[in-house]
């Protein structure tokens, strides 16, 4: 007699193509529902200290699938009542000087002294293939398997812009979460100081040893916006030629106009390494702090920098639905190859797209 194979559902009794329809049909609408319950649960989770929900949430927030923005703003929304109530301190400094380490030294140290600490990253990527090394994990490993402390690096491309407003927010969840000190690492080039500079209390630029030509290298807008000049690296050989350049840059910041947060910046120098002038620079910090929350520069600032984030959103938002309706993307491409073909000019182009008044 010949065996006829039968599948496992044909040797189920009992269980027909109608019921496991059915029971698609369930795990489907319970899918569907665990999807819409997601937010409730990052914001449940972020607002307990979930670090994972924490992750979920800052992802979401940087998508640009148009489906998350809903969800974002309802993330951000809800956690905005729980936020403002860190230091956010900017960190900036040419590439080698040292960030990493210096932000691994610092962090473990707030984490010593009871602190709980995020580090946003804003880390260098390739503006060809939109590749980033993101490597501040990897640079930071004792800080990254700390309990208090949360690093999150992203990646700053090309579009800064978009990197700097979703740090914005991501500073918004690090605070609802519980995290006393935000740490953002700039690129140390172009214009992420400024976008940095927009977002925190306190700016710190860590400088290398030596005050000549090194001195000269330093944009007069970034020692302009530091609120303390910290020499890195003041170690070994180092540490005699540390001891000139603090006296040096002194002097230099003398010649500059008085801050209107009423704040003398101050010089220091430490070694990362060797774990040393840390402790200085947070009592500089602290000290900034209580000057400018006694003189009210503390607050003024943090409405200025909402004030600023609203333009910097309404530009934002304005810039990308304008190059992305479909009319201005035909008429931009048209106008390219009459430019090319010396029919009309840059300025002649851009006033005739602009005035083009395209329909959403």
């Amino acid at each position: 007699m010949v065996k006829h194979k039968t599948s496992a559902l044909q040797e189920s009794q009992g269980v027909s193509n109608s019921e496991i329809t059915n029971v698609t049909s369930i795990a489907k609408i319970k899918s569907k529902r665990k999807t819409s319950l997601d937010v409730d649960a990052l914001i449940s989770g972020i607002l307990n200290n979930d670090i994972s929900a924490l992750s979920r949430g800052i992802t979401l927030i940087e998508s640009t699938n148009p489906e998350h923005t809903e969800k974002a703003n309802t993330l951000l929304k809800s956690c905005l009542p729980h936020a403002n109530k860190s230091i956010r301190i900017g960190i900036t400094g040419v590439p080698g000087v040292g960030k990493s380490t210096f932000i691994e030294a610092f962090g473990t140290f707030l984490t010593s002294i009871s602190k709980r600490v995020a580090v946003l990253a804003v880390d260098p990527s390739s503006s060809l293939s939109k590749g980033s090394i993101l490597g501040d994990k990897t640079r930071m490993e004792a800080l990254v398997k700390d309990k208090n402390a949360f690093i999150r690096p992203s990646a700053a491309s090309d579009a800064l812009g978009g990197v700097a407003r979703t740090t914005r927010e991501s500073i918004i969840l690090c605070e609802a979460a519980g995290f006393d000190v935000i740490l953002i690492e700039t690129v140390g080039v172009g214009q992420s100081e400024t976008a940095v500079h927009s977002m925190v209390d306190f700016f710190l630029l860590l400088q290398l040893t030596g005050a000549g030509d090194e001195l000269q290298g330093i944009k007069r807008g970034i020692i302009e916006m530091a609120d303390a000049i910290v020499i890195n690296k003041a170690d070994g050989t180092n540490l005699n030629l540390a001891k000139t350049t603090e006296s040096d840059l002194r002097k230099t910041l003398h010649l500059y106009n008085d801050k209107p947060s009423g704040w003398t910046p101050k010089v220091s120098s430490c070694s990362a390494i060797e774990n040393r002038g840390i402790t200085d620079i947070w009592n500089i910090i602290q000290e900034y702090i209580e000057v400018t929350t006694k003189n009210k520069y503390f607050n003024t600032k943090r409405n200025e920098q909402n004030t600023f984030w609203l333009l910097e959103t309404i530009k934002n938002a304005l810039t990308h639905k304008f190059f992305n309706n479909d009319t201005v993307k035909t008429e931009l491409q048209h106008q390219l190859k009459r430019i090319e073909q010396n029919e009309t000019t840059p300025f002649a182009a851009a006033e005739f797209i602009l005035q083009m008044n395209p329909k959403a």
